[in-house]
C-alpha cells in the first residue's frame, strides 16, 4: 500500500474519533492521538520526506488538504461539546418569565424610628449614640437620681455581677439620658441632639410591656431655651408622625433631671377610636441646674430642655397594633404587613 493509500483511511478514523469524542476531555485524548506530536496522523506526515522527489508535491497538497479537514472538524466538535457543557443539566424553559427574589422591608419599629429622626433632622437635631452597658453614674447619678429612688431597686433595673468601675456598678441601661450626660460631657453647648436606643427594665411581658423596648430622647441646650420651644418641636415631630389633627397637652409631673416636668399627653382619630380623649405618650422637662452643674454647664448661661418617649408605643398606635409581644416574635405573616 502506498503513502497516499494510507491518508484517506487514517483521515476517517481520524475523524470518527473527532465526532465519538463525548466530552472536552474525551476531545483533547482524541487530538493527541492523532494531531499530537506522537500522534498517528503527525507520524504520517513525517514520512514525507521518505518520499521520492516527484511525488512529494501530490502528496504535500493531499495532506495539507486532510488536515485542514482534520482541524476544522475538531474546532466544530469543540463547539459542540462547549455548548453541550453549558446547558442546564435539567432541561429549562428560558422563554418562562423570571423568578423575582423577594426583597426584604424595614421592621415596623425602624420604619418609625427613622420617621422620628427624619422629622428632628429637619429642625437640626443631630442623631448620638452611646453604650447599652452603662454605669451608675451615667444612668443615675449624673442625672440627678437619688440613691434611694425605686428605678435604682434590683427589682427595676437589670445590674451586671463585674465588679463596679469608676462610675459604680454596671448595668443595662434604663434609658437613653445617659447618652445626653456622654455628649454633655464631651463638648460644648449648644447641643440639638436626639438619642434612639435599646433600653432594659425588669417588667414582665404582656400586651403593653417588653423587659427589652426602645427608646428615643432628644436634648436641646442654648441661651435662652424655653418651654414654648419644647412645645413647638414635640408638636411638629407628633404632626409629622401621627397626622395633622395631632393635639398635644402638658401636665404637671416629677422627673429628677428636670425642672419643671411634664407628661406629654396626645389626641387624635387614632385615640379616639380607641374610646379615650387622651392618651399619655411621653415625658419631658427643662434640664434641672443640677445636671447642668454635673456636667460642666453654667445655668446661668445655658437653658436646655429634654424629652423621652418610647418608640413601640408610637408604633402601636400608628399602626393600631393592641400586643407589644407581636413586634418581637418574628412572625413573617405579621411582619409583611408593613
Amino acid at each position: 500500500m502506498s503513502w497516499l493509500d494510507e491518508l484517506e483511511p487514517l483521515k476517517q478514523q481520524a475523524l470518527a474519533a473527532f465526532a465519538s469524542a463525548q466530552d472536552l476531555t474525551g476531545l483533547e485524548q482524541a487530538k493527541a492521538a492523532w494531531l499530537g506530536s506522537h500522534g498517528r496522523f503527525t507520524g504520517l506526515m513525517k514520512q514525507l520526506g521518505s518520499l521520492p522527489k516527484e511525488e512529494r508535491p501530490a502528496a504535500g497538497r493531499a495532506i495539507n488538504a486532510a488536515k485542514a479537514e482534520l482541524e476544522q472538524a475538531l474546532a466544530e466538535r469543540r463547539r459542540q461539546l462547549e455548548l453541550e457543557a453549558a446547558r442546564p443539566r435539567v432541561p429549562f424553559d428560558f422563554t418562562l418569565p423570571g423568578r423575582r427574589r423577594p426583597v426584604g422591608r424595614l421592621h415596623p419599629l425602624t420604619q418609625v424610628v427613622e420617621d422620628i429622626v427624619r422629622s428632628f433632622r429637619r429642625l437640626g437635631f443631630a442623631v448620638a449614640d452611646g453604650p447599652e452597658i452603662e454605669d451608675e453614674y451615667h444612668c443615675f447619678d449624673a442625672l440627678n437620681t437619688p440613691a434611694d429612688h425605686p428605678a435604682r431597686d434590683t427589682q427595676d433595673t437589670f445590674y451586671l455581677p463585674d465588679p463596679p468601675g469608676r462610675g459604680g456598678r454596671w448595668l443595662l441601661r434604663t434609658h437613653t439620658s445617659s447618652v445626653q450626660i456622654r455628649v454633655m460631657e464631651s463638648q460644648a453647648p449648644p447641643v440639638r441632639i436626639i438619642v434612639p436606643g435599646r433600653v432594659y427594665r425588669r417588667d414582665n411581658a404582656d400586651a403593653t410591656h417588653n423587659p427589652t423596648f426602645h427608646q428615643i430622647e432628644g436634648l436641646y441646650v442654648d441661651r435662652g431655651v424655653t418651654v414654648g420651644d419644647l412645645k413647638g418641636t414635640v408638636e411638629f415631630v407628633f404632626r409629622e408622625l401621627m397626622g395633622s389633627d395631632v393635639r398635644i397637652r402638658f401636665r404637671p409631673h416629677y422627673f429628677s433631671y428636670t425642672e419643671p416636668s411634664y407628661e406629654i399627653d396626645f389626641s387624635n382619630a387614632l385615640t379616639r377610636k380607641m374610646g379615650r380623649e387622651w392618651l399619655e405618650i411621653a415625658g419631658c422637662g427643662m434640664v434641672h441646674p443640677v445636671v447642668f452643674e454635673t456636667v460642666g454647664y453654667d445655668p446661668e448661661v445655658w437653658t436646655g430642655w429634654a424629652f423621652g418617649f418610647g418608640i413601640e408605643r408610637i408604633a402601636m398606635l400608628r399602626y393600631g397594633i393592641t400586643d407589644i409581644r407581636l413586634f418581637y416574635e418574628n412572625d413573617l405573616r405579621f411582619l409583611h404587613q408593613f
